[in-house]
C-alpha cells in the first residue's frame, strides 16, 4: 500500500505534517477527515532502496529497533512500544516509522507495515519480524533484529576505517603515474632526443603509451563512462543484477564468501520461519520471498520443488554448490536430531562471522597489494627514465 506525505490543518488552523499509508489520496484524505485534520497538500512519498540507505538512517532504525526489542519484553503493548521507538529516532525518519505505528493502531500486522518502506526495512529485516508475529515472540525478534544490525554497523565502521587508506594510496599512484607518464616523461625525452643520443627500447615503449595517452584522451575518458553505465545497469536492471550475482558468485577468491553470506541469509531466514512454527515448504516460500539477490532466490525456490519432491533439506541443497557444504553439514545434523530450527540459526551465525572476517581480511590485503601495484609502475616508468639519462652520460665519455 503506498503511503502519502500531507500536509493539513486542524480545527485550530494549527499545521501539521507526516505520512499516511492508503490506496488512494483521496482515502488518505477522508482518514485525515475522520481525525479532525484538512488535507492541503498530499503527495506519494518515495522511499529510496534499502541500498540507499545512508549512514544516519542506518543508526537510526538500529535505535527504533533496540527501543522497541526493550520495551517489549517489559510488557509494553506493541503501539506503545513503537511510539517510543518513534521518539528516539532521528527527525530524517521518523515520519515513516510513525506511519509505521499509525497502521498497527489501525489493525495491520507490524511486518506489512514495516515493507511498505523498502528503503528503511530490509526484506531479511521485515521477514524476521513476520516470523516472530507468526510465532509470537515478536520480542525475541526483535532483540535478533538489533543484534544483527548492531554487527553490521560495527563491521561497515570497520571496513570504512580499514578503506580510507587503500583508497587513498590507490588515487595518489594514478595521480603519480599520470604526471610521470603524461608531463615528466615526454619532457625528458625531448631533452634526449634533443642531444642526439638514441632512446633506449624501456623508454621509446613509455613514450609510445604517453604519446597515445596524450593524443587519445577523448577515448580514455569513455573508459570512466562506461564504468558508470555498466555499475548502473548492474545495479537498477533485474538482468545485470543477475549477471553481477553470477559474477561474484564465480570469481574465485570473492566467490567463497559471497556464497557464504547468501548461505547465511538463507539460514537466518529459515531458521526464523521454522521457530515461529512454519512448516518446512512455508518458511522456504517465505525465505525466497526475503532473498534480494536473484541467485539466492532461484537457488531457494529449486531446494523448496526437491523437498516439496520428497527430498531431505541438506540432500536438496548438497545437489548444487550455490552454498557451502558446511551448511549442509549443519542441517543434515539438525534433521537428524530433530532440531532443525537450532541447527539453521547456529548455520547462520557461523556463516555471518565467517563472512566478516573474510571481507575483513580482503580489505587488510587491498593495502599491501595497492602499495605493490603502484610502486611497481613507478618504479618502471623511473627505470626507463634512468636508462636514457645513464645512456646519454656513458655516449658523453666515449
Amino acid at each position: 500500500m503506498p503511503v502519502f506525505a500531507y500536509q493539513a490543518v486542524d480545527a485550530a488552523g494549527r499545521r501539521t505534517r507526516g505520512r499516511l499509508s492508503g490506496a488512494t489520496a483521496a482515502a488518505v484524505s477522508r482518514e485525515l477527515e475522520t481525525r479532525g485534520l484538512l488535507a492541503l497538500d498530499l503527495e506519494e512519498a518515495r522511499d529510496g532502496g534499502s541500498r540507499g540507505l545512508g549512514v544516519g538512517r542506518r543508526r537510526g532504525v538500529l535505535e527504533f529497533t533496540r527501543a522497541v526489542a526493550a520495551l517489549l519484553p517489559a510488557g509494553m503493548p506493541l503501539a506503545r512500544a513503537l511510539a517510543a521507538g518513534v521518539a528516539t529516532a532521528p527527525e530524517s525518519i521518523r515520519p515513516a516509522l510513525d506511519a509505521v505505528r499509525v497502521r498497527v493502531e489501525r489493525g495491520d500486522d507490524l511486518a506489512s507495515s514495516l515493507g511498505a518502506h523498502t528503503g528503511l526495512f530490509s526484506p531479511l529485516y521485515v521477514g524476521m519480524v513476520r516470523a516472530g508475529e507468526k510465532s509470537g515472540s515478536l520480542d525475541a525478534a526483535f532483540e535478533r533484529l538489533a543484534d544483527h544490525l548492531e554487527r553490521d554497523q560495527e563491521l561497515r565502521s570497520k571496513l570504512t576505517s580499514m578503506s580510507i587508506y587503500p583508497v587513498l594510496l590507490a588515487l595518489v599512484g594514478v595521480a603519480a603515474v599520470a604526471v610521470l607518464v603524461l608531463f615528466v616523461l615526454p619532457r625528458f625525452a625531448d631533452l634526449l632526443t634533443s642531444s642526439g643520443a638514441a632512446l633506449p627500447g624501456t623508454t621509446a615503449a613509455m613514450l609510445r603509451i604517453a604519446t597515445t595517452a596524450r593524443e587519445s584522451w577523448q577515448l580514455l575518458m569513455l573508459f570512466p563512462l562506461s564504468l558508470i553505465l555498466a555499475l548502473a545497469w548492474l545495479r537498477t536492471t533485474a538482468s545485470g543484477r543477475l549477471a553481477a550475482s553470477n559474477l561474484l558468485v564465480a570469481l574465485p577468491v570473492v566467490g567463497g564468501w559471497r556464497r557464504q553470506a547468501l548461505a547465511a541469509s538463507f539460514a537466518r531466514m529459515t531458521g526464523e520461519l521454522l521457530s515461529g512454527g512454519a512448516p518446512v515448504l512455508t518458511a522456504l516460500a517465505d525465505a525466497r520471498d526475503c532473498m534480494t539477490d536473484p541467485v539466492a532466490r532461484a537457488e531457494t525456490d529449486r531446494i523448496r520443488n526437491r523437498v516439496r519432491e520428497g527430498s531431505p533439506l541438506h540432500a536438496a541443497i548438497s545437489e548444487r554448490s550455490v552454498f557451502p557444504a558446511m551448511l549442509t553439514q549443519l542441517i543434515a545434523l539438525g534433521e537428524e536430531a530433530g532440531r532443525l530450527a537450532e541447527f539453521l540459526m547456529k548455520a547462520a551465525e557461523l556463516l555471518e562471522r565467517r563472512t566478516e572476517r573474510a571481507v575483513e581480511r580482503m580489505v587488510a590485503l587491498a593495502e599491501p597489494v595497492m602499495i605493490l601495484t603502484f610502486g611497481g609502475l613507478v618504479a618502471v616508468v623511473a627505470l626507463a627514465l634512468l636508462q636514457a639519462i645513464y645512456g646519454v652520460n656513458a655516449g658523453s665519455f666515449r
